[in-house]
């Protein structure tokens, strides 16, 4: 299959998971930015998986891989953050 075809699939499997996520978020009553942001991050990185070529590496893949890490960046700050707020003020040396 050709590269532009491959970049059309990753779109619009990426549009979709978007917006089921949204969906599904809405009729749960659930939807919340913290939410959205790591669904769309699993979602990020299954559609890049099941639609990268493995014999080629066109920009478009790699442009994908640093999105994705700093997504994943973006989380460890999310959850460090997270964990920093439960833990009683006299663990914390500041």
């Amino acid at each position: 299959m050709a590269t532009q075809g491959r970049r059309m699939r990753f779109v619009y499997g990426y549009l979709a998971w978007l917006l089921g996520i949204v969906l599904t978020l809405v009729v749960l009553d659930s939807l919340s930015y913290e939410l959205f942001g790591i669904l769309s991050l699993v979602g990020l990185l299954i559609v890049t998986e099941l639609t990268v070529p493995t014999s080629v590496s066109p920009t478009w893949c790699r442009r994908l891989r640093w999105l994705a890490v700093l997504g994943i960046v973006g989380y460890a700050a999310f959850v460090s953050r997270k964990l920093v707020g439960l833990l009683p003020p006299e663990v914390l040396p500041w």
